[in-house]
């Protein structure tokens, strides 16, 4: 299993970042590694709530269905999510600071099935992975505070 984590600070209010954030349905808004993402019905960030994303694996794009597990509104999210040989846990903590927001994620992900052959030798493709999506993110909530500065 892997296990991942990624810290960033953000200026955009801590009632924006985790409403944007915890919207898994804007994934491949902040996320390279996403292709698409969906909500399957209401996309409001609770309990229940379910997405379909489109994992970008290597030359393909793999479906990933994830499921909100846990939410304290503007301090933490935890999604489940499952795909063809691929499972994880996505823990997204929010902290409001003096300038805006700190974001802490952590990821474990596990590779099932034939895939769990590669496990030892996917550590760094997951750390870039990983590096990735939090420079994504730092990026979409950045702009996004800058607009809402104009605004």
């Amino acid at each position: 299993m892997a296990r991942l984590h990624e810290s960033l600070t953000t200026t955009l209010p801590i009632d924006r970042a985790f409403a944007f954030i915890a919207d898994f349905s804007n994934a491949e808004r902040w996320d390279p590694g996403v292709a698409w993402s969906k909500a399957v019905a209401n996309p409001e960030p609770r309990v229940g709530t379910e997405y379909e994303l489109g994992v970008r694996m290597g030359g393909r794009v793999a479906p990933m269905s994830y499921r909100i597990t846990l939410i304290d509104p503007a301090k933490r999210v935890v999604l489940g999510g499952r795909g063809s040989n691929v499972s994880a846990v996505d823990d997204i903590r929010f902290e409001q600071t003096s300038e805006g927001t700190r974001i802490d994620y952590a990821a474990e992900i596990e590779l099932t099935g034939w895939m769990r052959l590669a496990a030892p030798f996917a550590g760094r493709a997951f750390a870039a992975i990983a590096k990735n999506a939090r420079d994504g993110m730092q990026r979409t909530l950045d702009a996004m505070a800058a607009q809402e500065s104009v605004a």
